[in-house]
């Protein structure tokens, strides 16, 4: 499906009032929109206004009818505001700054379009990304190939086209070499390091050549037809010191190749950009404690069946951590990243030390650069008790469509109701694979005004991962269409 741009508009977060401890949907502090569902501790997400403004139509039924269910919504104007963020930071400290977008975080080519016009880079995971994005008019120089398993095909295609490969270990970098000198180019390469030392804690990582073990490479590389166009790293979590701990060692890095004679102009310091979903901390950490007590039995459970979503119950102590993403965070994206940029080193910010070594600073946030870009709607086609007693609520998707490595997506949906009075219930949502474990949502949910047939659901602020990179089509039911915001109101305006 070709995707048609989408008008500019402004981006501001809906304001919504944060919620007391023990606030229901008849609260006044709760919008109206999101009063027919929330979870046993509401956790109320963000919403962007093109995303109120859709779930508000009287005829978005008929979207989904035509369209399918589930369907995925999309707009690229969040996406043109959080990278102007992020570069008017870098833009004060003067500092060079290049943005790229990880298209591995969602798969609309809509958002490479958007990449291209904004002038910002595009980091590709696979072939089929990066003949997509050359396919789009991305041009070579605004590329990087990151792809964590490069097999001679990916590999001969970024030397025939110049794109600069992210070199993550020796075979990697034998294999580039035998295709550079069989074909007779020079491959433009950037060093994946990792195992950072933190703290004096040594960063755990399955990726890059170790920055202390590995060090030698330096003085190794004249041996190999390649230019050194930079340093590649990217961690795990979202941990702002720990990027100050790797740009240190990779200007280390920088010195030891130019110290041979390559020339690395940039430091990319990858993703992590930390995003928050809700509004409201508060609530965030209540959920936390409330579903410790669950697990300690304490209260009535939280969660299907009682998971504990990392957590175990061992001799009335919990313990674990939390498998999710942290939906709340109060450094986010500019902030974050001003964070990094005014960390002090021997009494110089990060940022001067990149300047003065003439370095550009890149990084390759998806999450990020994808907050308030997207929702996934779903129409429910039942409503049962289980064999508990338990409520379940079916909707025609499955557990990949709105799910990464989480254990729970802890954002509370939204319920549109078709019509007709119907008496409160508490549940869950469940999907459409033939599993006992096929749960949408493994936290209790509360429904006021009910639940029933030919409702829908919707699932906010999933455009950054959570659409599409679990997404399968097992028992052969098709992938989730993708749609525009400005593709909806031109159907609404029929």
């Amino acid at each position: 499906m070709n995707l048609v741009r989408i008008s500019s508009e402004p981006n501001h977060n809906t304001t919504v009032a944060n919620l007391m401890n023990h606030a229901l949907p008849s609260d006044p502090t709760f919008h109206d929109i999101r009063r027919h569902c929330h979870g046993e501790v509401p956790l109320v997400g963000r919403l962007e206004p093109w995303m109120e403004q859709l779930l508000r139509h009287p005829r978005l039924p008929e979207l989904v009818a035509e369209h399918g269910s589930p369907l995925n919504v999309i707009s690229s104007n969040p996406m043109r505001d959080n990278v102007q963020e992020l570069n008017e930071i870098a833009a004060s400290r003067g500092l060079d700054f290049r943005v790229f977008f990880a298209r591995k975080s969602n798969k609309c080519l809509h958002f490479v379009d958007t990449a291209n016009a904004l002038n910002i880079g595009v980091d590709v995971a696979s072939e089929n990304e990066l003949r997509q994005s050359f396919d789009r008019g991305t041009d070579s120089s605004s590329l990087i190939c990151t792809a964590a398993i490069k097999d001679e095909s990916l590999l001969r295609l970024c030397l025939d086209k110049n794109v600069c490969v992210a070199i993550d270990n020796r075979d990697e970098l034998e294999v580039t070499g035998e295709l550079a000198r069989s074909s007779g180019h020079t491959a433009k390469i950037a060093l994946r390091l990792g195992g950072f030392v933190h703290q004096r804690q040594k960063l755990p990582t399955r990726f890059g050549f170790d920055v202390e073990r590995d060090i030698d490479l330096a003085s190794q590389l004249s041996d190999y037809p390649v230019r050194v166009e930079g340093i590649h790293f990217h961690l795990d979590g979202y941990d702002a010191d720990q990027r100050v701990s790797g740009i240190v060692a990779a200007m280390d890095w920088v010195k030891a190749l130019r110290s041979h004679g390559h020339l690395p102009t940039f430091i990319d310091m990858g993703g992590g950009f930390p995003i928050s979903y809700l509004n409201d901390g508060e609530n965030w950490e209540r959920f936390w404690d409330e579903l410790r007590s669950a697990l300690r039995g304490q209260r009535e459970p939280l969660t299907y069946r009682g998971h504990g979503l990392g957590l175990v119950n061992f001799k009335d102590d919990v313990i674990g951590k939390p498998n999710s993403y942290p939906y709340f965070q109060s450094l986010t994206r500019a902030d974050w990243l001003k964070k990094i940029l005014d960390t002090r080193i021997n009494g110089e910010t990060i940022s001067k030390l990149l300047k003065d070594s003439n370095l550009q600073l890149r990084c390759e946030p998806g999450r990020s650069l994808m907050d308030g870009c997207g929702l996934t709607l779903a129409r429910v086609e039942y409503r049962k008790q289980n064999a508990d007693g338990e409520w379940l609520v079916g909707l025609s998707m499955n557990r990949t469509q709105c799910r990464t490595s989480s254990d729970d997506f802890l954002v509370d949906p939204i319920l549109i109701p078709s019509g007709g009075k119907r008496d409160p219930i508490t549940g869950y949502l469940v999907g459409s694979y033939c599993t006992e474990s096929e749960l949408l949502t493994l936290r209790k949910l509360h429904f006021p005004s009910g639940v029933r047939r030919g409702d829908l659901v919707a699932f906010p602020n999933t455009a950054g991962y959570l659409m599409h990179f679990l997404e399968s089509r097992s028992h052969q039911f098709p992938l989730a269409e993708n749609l525009t915001f400005e593709q909806c109101t031109e159907y609404f305006s029929r």
